[in-house]
């Protein structure tokens, strides 16, 4: 405490620290308090803290400080038992007069001590004795105390921590819970009990609190995921079976529900909602567990009566998860056995029924009701004997309770937060509606009908209106159809039989298909031709692609076509769409319709591409698609004139996916003739753009031709997906579009809305994806292509070094760079270019490109690197090419030694990274550079020839920086043993060629790490150094490779082992 005056002045700016508005202060404060959580020289004065501060800020400081001590610094073992002793006596004499806020904070750190040291010093173990000294105590205080060091215990065991590796978390928290788990939910369901009345609410909180933790522990080592189904159970230990089998445990938990606090009652469903999940195969005998399922029914039964705490939202939700539960874990069967089955589950449909109602108020709720009753729909088909399931009175009651309330949602203002522009919740709440529907479907497909035909005959004369009339009706109107075409796109998406024949179905299928694709021809005619601008409209419109996505999977294409007579049958009778031919002829036509008038709204010309996209890919609808005339027209006039979302700025992506479709199409014909026709638009913008003088590539008319041109080409150049398609591109590209690129690039390297889509079209234009780029072996083509790469690289990297930073550095500079270092290293990996050509010739293509990327990357400050990801990606990649594929005539080698230490550390900063790709990247250059020292410099014999001057530049550089190689082994070895790396396997690559390189860089660093180690420790551990080199030779031979892989797995595993 030398630079504090007094106790008095830190207390003031611990006060400032937590309480003070002003930011600067704020940060005053920390900067001078923060050697407390920093220097293990300050522990003791936390502790003087601790025993004489007077204010609670002061007392949060010591805390919070230590937590942090004991978190980020390995302190030895008895000061850790000192800090945990001292802080349990600290609450034992002084907690009943803190302030919640530290007694919560001291608790946590002596829960982080506890898990930090349980497997180090059977000592840290008695926390769970010292807790329970605490419950004994007179003191309603202690008691809390006491029940908070077990919560926070359970919460602490069950939390993995950054500074601890998964497996050691793991089996830490395995044996806390062999040991003590049990335990502790036992004393959660006395405490429960004792506190049960004449208490206040917010005690009881604590002890539900902790049997919630209980319950949420991680059993398996795989937290439970709760918004899923999927997993559904909590897979308790066979030891806990006495306490559920126990009829008061699951009664306490309702009778909490009871209380007024609903923070306690929602705790107590959330306890129930776990029991209610437990494993099945925990109760041995069916008696036991239709017991425990009766108990459950019956206090659901209760609170379906009497309806309260409903009114909280909170136990609203908790109580719709619970009652989904009782089919994820139990046999309809089971339900059936019991005896108030029948009163129960109609207490449940009028439940359901009720929430149905009041969809604003219950809308995420509901998807957990009509989950349980889709479950319960689909296991009637198994149910054996006699006993009335009641599900066909109430499951259409339900069904159409549905889908009246969706129908009744739609209100006239209701464009914000409407649930219709929400894909997810969408989902949701439909995802179970095709299994109620097919239950009774002959019933349920009239009922949509009867609701679908009224809204069908008032659209439709809307439509033959001359003046618009009332805006706000006519939306409701939409806002109702596009309602019942999502519910009608659900069922088809689901084609189940259950309950009447698949014929039978195909023809209720039939009738209300014919209704939505009836509508496609209402929505584009009369006034409703004028109403693209319409939210409601464009809601109505996204609700038929959907429609039509999920009718195509279940109905379109050959297969399709044969097994589903009835349904062409019946709507040939109903619209005479005779075949799927016919049908995807409307299809295509209203995919061209939405491309033609949706020009200002995104979202339905990105859902129109999607549905476009997934015609075009499926082999046999592709086929199909170049028979249909909507396609030929489409083919023939894609041009800004004909679809106007070409021209829209903010539709620019979407260009690319459109031609990515387009070029699909036409590449499924063989014929260069085709591929000129259709590319004749494109050329004769690539024409204009030529003839423009250079002062003209400056306006804004010039530039976005421009990028749209690049974007239409990497759409196309993206369908290449053959040696044949490429060279149909590459032959109209290449020579005579090329200069129009270079030109663009040295006239507007200022211009990144210009720049990037280009280096985009030329990242996908040299990526060798399917061997697509492969030329005859008398043609030049990569060798050409590779000059025009280096020729861009060259003329963009040479201006944007000479640009100022400008505010946003990283759209003005970065992007560029980043891309343009894709586009070289994917052009350097391509595999179709003999880069010792360019040498040989005296060609400086590749030189010059690889000197002016270098010059790039180091522009960029190594901080810069790792904050920007895409900016990460495209360097580690470049780096990793570079150092693999061109280290003999790479330039790095040839820089001064302070920059070529500057890029080496960069690949080290690369390896101590979150990102596994760019670990690995950085580990596969490392290796690169080390088996080439060791190669060419540090195992060459007499008579080898002599080194080449890469080999004495990088001899030069290890020479004057010879810590370089054993700090970047020392931080792999660090990785490797501390860390929970998911690429083990390409960090021991270049571990080998490092030790290869030097057995002395190797000795010394095991010696550091072994000296680091607890004395007791160091013979185990050296055991394991020596085990590593087992049987390994001095070589970098592929076996020998694979065994020291091996080896370092072992040595890993063992030298972890506590």
């Amino acid at each position: 405490m030398s630079s504090m005056e007094s106790l008095a002045q830190l207390e003031v700016l611990c006060e400032k620290l937590y309480n003070s508005r002003d930011s600067a202060e704020r940060a005053h404060a920390e900067s001078t308090l923060k050697c407390f959580s920093e220097n293990s020289d300050y522990i003791s004065q936390c502790q003087y803290i601790l025993d004489n501060a007077s204010t609670p800020y002061a007392l949060m400081l010591a805390s919070t400080s230590l937590l942090k001590q004991v978190s980020d610094h390995s302190l030895s073992l008895q000061l850790r038992l000192d800090i945990r002793n001292y802080v349990m006596n600290y609450l034992a004499a002084r907690g009943p007069k803190l302030q919640n806020f530290v007694i919560v904070s001291l608790i946590q750190l002596v829960c982080r001590i506890t898990k930090f040291g349980w497997l180090d010093d059977d000592r840290f173990r008695e926390i769970f004795k010292e807790a329970t000294d605490f419950l004994a105590l007179a003191s309603q205080d202690h008691y809390l105390i006491g029940l908070k060091i077990l919560n926070f215990l359970v919460m602490e065991m069950n939390q993995a921590n950054s500074a601890m590796t998964l497996s050691l978390h793991r089996k830490i928290a395995t044996s806390f819970k062999e040991q003590f788990l049990l335990q502790i939910f036992q004393i959660s369901l006395t405490s429960l009990h004792q506190l049960k009345s004449e208490v206040a609410d917010d005690l009881r909180r604590v002890p539900i609190s902790l049997a919630l933790r209980c319950l949420s522990f991680d059993f398996v080592g795989s937290p439970v995921d709760e918004s899923s189904e999927e997993f559904g159970t909590v897979q308790l230990p066979a030891s806990w079976r006495p306490l559920l089998q126990d009829p008061s445990t699951v009664q306490i938990f309702f009778d909490y529900y009871k209380v007024n606090d609903t923070t306690v009652s929602k705790e107590a469903l959330e306890c129930l909602v776990r029991l209610a999940s437990v494993r099945r195969s925990l109760f041995v005998e069916d008696p036991a567990r239709s017991q425990f399922l009766s108990h459950l029914m019956s206090g659901t039964r209760e609170i379906l009566q009497t309806g309260q705490g409903l009114a909280d939202h909170g136990n609203y939700h908790e109580f719709c998860r619970l009652l989904g539960r009782f089919k994820v874990n139990y046999q309809l069967s089971e339900l059936l056995s019991v005896e108030f089955y029948g009163e129960w589950i109609g207490l449940v449909a009028e439940f359901t029924t009720k929430s149905l109602l009041s969809w604003q108020w219950a809308s995420n709720s509901v998807y957990y009701l009509l989950s349980l009753w889709s479950r319960l729909v689909t296991s009637l088909p198994y149910l054996k004997g006699d006993t009335p399931s009641l599900l066909d009175e109430t499951v259409p009651k339900i069904t159409e309770g549905f889908i009246t309330s969706r129908i009744n949602s739609v209100q006239p203002s209701s464009d914000l937060d409407n649930p219709l522009d929400n894909a997810e919740g969408l989902q949701d709440q439909l995802e179970s509606l095709p299994y109620l529907c097919r239950f009774k479907y002959e019933s349920c497909s009239l009922f949509i009908i009867n609701i679908m035909e009224p809204l069908l005959q008032a659209y439709t004369a809307r439509s033959r209106l001359p003046a618009p009339g009332d805006a706000a009706e006519l939306s409701v109107i939409e806002g109702q159809i596009a309602w019942m075409v999502h519910i009608i796109a659900a069922i088809l998406k689901i084609r189940q039989t259950v309950g009447c024949s698949q014929d039978s179905q195909e023809l209720f299928d039939a009738e209300l298909a014919a209704r939505v694709l009836q509508l496609i021809n209402i929505t584009d005619t009369g006034g409703h031709a004028q109403r693209y601008q319409e939210l409601s409209k464009q809601r109505l419109d996204r609700a038929i692609l959907i429609f039509v996505q999920n009718f195509r999977r279940s109905y379109v294409g050959d297969q399709a076509m044969h097994s589903s007579k009835q349904l062409y049958a019946r709507l040939s009778e109903l619209l005479g769409l005779t075949d799927h031919l016919v049908l995807l002829n409307v299809i295509v036509g209203k995919i061209a319709t939405n491309l033609k008038c949706y020009a200002e709204c995104e979202d339905v010309i990105d859902h129109t591409l999607a549905l476009f996209q997934d015609l075009a890919s499926g082999y046999m609808t592709g086929k199909l698609l170049l028979k249909l005339e909507s396609t030929k027209f489409i083919m023939s006039n894609h041009s800004r004139e004909n679809f106007p979302f070409l021209d829209e700025y903010r539709c620019v992506r979407s260009r690319t996916n459109f031609y990515y479709i387009l070029g699909s199409l036409v590449f499924m014909e063989d014929g260069p003739i085709k591929f000129r026709t259709f590319m004749e638009p494109l050329l004769q913008i690539a024409v204009n753009l030529e003839a423009s003088a250079d002062a003209a590539f400056r306006t804004d008319a010039v530039k976005y031709a421009f990028t749209g041109l690049m974007r239409d080409l990497r759409g196309i150049a993206m369908a290449t997906n053959s040696r044949r398609t490429y060279g149909l591109l590459f032959e109209w590209l290449y020579p005579s579009r090329m200069p129009l690129l270079l030109r663009a690039i040295s006239l507007l390297t200022d211009e990144p809305e210009v720049t990037t889509p280009l280096f985009k079209f030329m990242a996908e234009f040299v990526l060798n994806k399917a061997q697509r780029l492969t030329f005859d072996s008398s043609s030049p083509n990569g060798i050409l292509l590779f000059r025009e790469i280096s020729k861009l690289i060259v003329a963009y990297g040479s201006r944007i070094l000479l640009l100022p930073n400008g505010t946003d550095i990283y759209a003005r500079k970065y992007k560029g760079i980043w891309i343009s270092l894709t586009v070289l290293s994917r052009a350097l990996c391509g595999n179709y270019v003999n880069f010792g050509v360019f040498e040989l010739y005296g060609d400086r293509a590749l030189a010059d490109a690889l000197d002016i990327s270098l010059k790039m990357t180091l522009s960029i400050p190594l901080s810069d690197i790792l904050t920007f990801k895409k900016l990460s990606k495209a360097y580690y990649g470049y780096m990793e090419v570079m150092f693999n594929n061109h280290i003999t005539i790479s330039s790095v080698l040839n820089l001064d030694t302070s920059t070529f230490v500057h890029i080496v550390s960069t690949l080290e900063s690369g390896l101590k990274g979150l990102d596994t790709g760019i670990s690995t990247q950085c580990a596969s250059a490392i290796d690169s550079l080390a088996a080439f020292y060791f190669n060419n410099i540090a195992n060459i014999t007499a008579g080898d020839n002599p080194p080449s001057p890469a080999a004495l530049n990088l001899a030069r550089h290890i020479g004057e920086f010879p810590s370089l190689f054993p700090q970047i082994l020392k931080t792999l070895f660090e990785i490797i043993i501390f860390e929970d790396a998911g690429n083990q396997w390409s960090l021991s690559r270049p571990i080998l060629s490092l030790i290869m390189i030097s057995e002395q860089m190797f000795s010394d660093l095991r010696a550091q790490i072994l000296a680091s180690q607890a004395v007791e420790q160091q013979q185990r551990l050296s055991q394991c150094f020596d085990k590593l080199m087992t049987d390994v030779t001095r070589s970098l031979e592929p076996k020998n490779r694979d065994r020291f892989t091996q080896n370092l797995t072992t040595f890993r595993h063992d030298f972890r082992a506590k």
